[in-house]
């Protein structure tokens, strides 16, 4: 059988010049990528797609034909559908090596940029609040894909990378390789998913623990636990009907913002009255998430994680309080705040900083900045000043883009 190569067209070109008749634990990896690969059963390399330090970053992975091919569709399905996941770019099959003897078949994605794994991030300086928002994070993962009807049946931080999201983070899934689909998810499978990730959290952070790397006074089971807690709140929310005072005018109104401000747009509801209590039943029916992305994509077309997004509306809504009335139309306002707000502000990062972290994420860590020096000095010490200092006092040192700090 000749090398096969099966996955996106504008992408076949640079898969097919990668040195495919090695050994993937042969091929030469940046120093400056390798840590950025987390720990896996495979063997697993990140390469860039040509001999350019600029080019597309893929992580290739051996493994057996049926597991790369299977897991190649459900990525795509998990892409289709818009699950926080990486994306598959080919499944490669038919390697010989220069002796003409065979090697395992390959599953290549798309490294996710501005992201590390789980190990990274925790043998880092972090503190109790990154901990808590790490485990948020994985567990409105695991919600999201439930809510798809994806079994995961891997959960864990392993099979899972980081983004900084505003002050908190962005999971997503890397590792498809035991997921299903189901039309939709019984109680018993999401449960079973639930166990998974319960033990395998745990025992991941009690390696790190053991190791003398993990976070001082952090207790592995106690962790673990959060995930769970944090699961069940966000499906309560999304899935279980809510009492509401039916003389209340303003009480469906008020249990659809707070599943906006959880980051879930409402496409239907059902709303019930109970004549003899006078309390209406809430029930969401199809929720999907990513509300203030969806908004921020719609006003100006930024693609951001979900906690960016919300900053960036709430700066834009102050940007927009302040406009004269009577005032125009809200998208001639966002392009305006665009022009004369964020692109000023992103703009400032000189070049031999840029790509260090995202233009959504710098904005929202200026502001903070702003927050910052503003209290220390007892007055407004304005946008324009935070942003240049934090990019001469912060920004050279920040490692967790995954960009590699020079001395």
């Amino acid at each position: 059988m000749s090398l096969q190569i099966t996955g996106s067209g504008e992408e076949i070109a640079a898969v097919a010049s990668l040195p495919w008749d090695r050994p993937l634990e042969e091929w030469p990896e940046d120093p400056s990528l390798a840590e950025k690969r987390g720990i896996s059963r495979h063997v697993v390399r990140l390469v860039h797609a040509t001999d350019s330090p600029t080019s597309e970053i893929y992580a290739v992975k051996e493994t057996v034909s049926e597991f790369a091919n299977r897991e190649y569709r459900l990525l795509r399905e998990l892409s289709h559908l818009g699950a926080p996941s990486v994306d598959p770019i080919a499944v490669v099959e038919g390697r010989k090596d220069s002796n003409g003897e065979e090697l395992p078949c390959a599953l290549a994605t798309r490294f996710l940029p501005y992201s590390l794994p789980y190990r990274v991030l925790l043998s880092g300086d972090v503190n109790a609040h990154d901990v808590m928002t790490m485990a948020n994070a994985l567990a409105l993962l695991l919600v999201r894909l439930h809510l798809l009807g994806f079994w995961w049946g891997d959960c864990s931080l392993s099979n899972t990378l980081f983004r900084r999201d505003a002050e908190g983070f962005a999971a997503y899934l890397v590792d498809a390789e035991t997921g299903e689909f189901q039309k939709t998810l019984s109680d018993g499978q999401r449960e079973h998913d639930l166990d998974i990730v319960h033990f395998n959290v745990a025992a991941e952070l009690e390696d790190l623990a053991i190791s003398g790397v993990l976070y001082p006074g952090m207790d592995p089971i106690r962790a673990s636990d959060g995930v769970i807690r944090r699961y069940r709140r966000l499906w309560k929310a999304l899935k279980e009907p809510q009492l509401l005072d039916a003389s209340d005018r303003h009480a469906v109104e008020r249990a659809m913002r707070e599943l906006h401000d959880l980051g879930f747009a409402v496409e239907e509801v059902s709303v019930s009255l109970d004549g003899d209590s006078q309390s209406l039943a809430f029930q969401p029916k199809l929720v999907s998430a990513g509300y203030h992305q969806q908004r921020l994509r719609e006003l100006m077309g930024l693609e951001t994680e979900e906690l960016q997004a919300k900053r960036l509306l709430a700066s834009f809504d102050r940007y927009r309080g302040r406009e004269s009335k009577p005032r125009g139309p809200i998208e001639a306002s966002a392009q305006r705040w665009l022009r004369e707000v964020f692109e000023p502000i992103t703009g400032l990062v000189p070049t031999q900083l840029q790509g260090r972290i995202e233009p959504a994420q710098f904005f929202h860590e200026a502001l903070e900045h702003r927050w910052y020096l503003s209290e220390k000095a007892g007055y407004d010490v304005g946008l324009d000043f935070a942003a240049q200092s934090y990019i001469s006092q912060i920004l050279p040192f920040r490692r967790d883009s995954g960009v590699e700090v020079r001395a």
